[in-house]
């Protein structure tokens, strides 16, 4: 009696070659941006630079205007995904768990940020901030950036409250545990790391944030970002902006690396309903 080889999956040389292309587009760019950061000669039509060296390093490092945009864009990031925190995510819970009149609109709403043109946005809402005299100013810039958080800290959140299981939540309640404690000890551990995912998410777009921190910033405010594009509009040498770009890289891969130990990728496909 003959028994028959189990069939080997196809090939989808489509799907691979699809893939290799886009992440070629995306590695390309990364690759000849930081290559340019520590190289010192490079001309045409050389392939390869001619020289490479750190002295375009020692030169930016050595300007105290970057390591102040470098800790202004952290202190912001972090003041903002706190506030957006504690602002969103009780807002999260209601919407997850909560039945009121007009939670579908409110819930949509907060899309309506993202569903715009941004800067038409950010213009209407830089010709309110002058006449709150926050242009300019640091809590103008929060204020601003809270904006773009509003996708992540509200959306994420409440998919991961909808997806904890309610049946551990009710045998809590069963066996004398208060609403705290339910939340505490059944709650938060199940939705925990799609909230940390929401979290991360904030804190990375906001350091990486720009055109918000250079309408509602200029002139007293520069983060990162805003430094990079006055380096690259005012420096005829490509090689400082390039040395801020893999500097802007630094937090991104940190972040990502402490997503993959800690959070781990399923939390992000549960945030958005996956």
């Amino acid at each position: 009696m003959s028994t028959l080889a189990p069939s080997r999956p196809r090939t989808d040389w489509t799907g691979i070659v699809f893939a290799a292309l886009l992440s070629a587009a995306i590695v390309f760019p990364l690759l000849v941006v930081g290559t340019w950061a520590f190289t010192e000669v490079w001309r045409y039509p050389n392939v390869i630079p001619q020289q490479f060296g750190l002295r375009f390093w020692g030169q930016t490092l050595g300007r105290p205007d970057v390591w102040g945009s470098l800790m202004l864009s952290l202190q912001l990031s972090t003041v903002v995904t706190l506030l957006s925190a504690a602002i969103c995510l009780p807002a999260a819970y209601a919407f997850a768990r909560m039945d009121f009149p007009g939670r579908t609109f409110l819930f949509f709403s907060f899309l309506a940020g993202h569903a715009f043109p941004k800067f038409g946005l950010l213009i209407a809402i830089a010709a309110i901030f002058l006449q709150l005299n926050l242009i300019g100013t640091f809590w103008g810039v929060v204020l601003i950036q809270l904006v773009g958080t509003l996708l992540f800290m509200i959306w994420i959140p409440v998919a991961a409250f909808q997806s904890v299981d309610r049946r551990m939540e009710e045998a809590a309640r069963d066996v004398g545990a208060g609403p705290f404690r339910v939340f505490w000890s059944v709650t938060l551990p199940q939705a925990g790391p799609t909230i940390a995912a929401a979290v991360l998410l904030s804190f990375v777009g906001t350091f990486y944030e720009t055109e918000g921190a250079w309408l509602i910033g200029a002139p007293g405010i520069r983060t990162m970002p805003v430094l990079m594009i006055s380096f690259i509009n005012n420096q005829m040498v490509i090689q400082f902006g390039a040395v801020l770009s893999v500097m802007l890289w630094v937090p991104s891969f940190i972040a990502l690396m402490f997503a993959r130990r800690v959070i781990g990728g399923g939390a992000f496909a549960r945030g958005f309903g996956a």
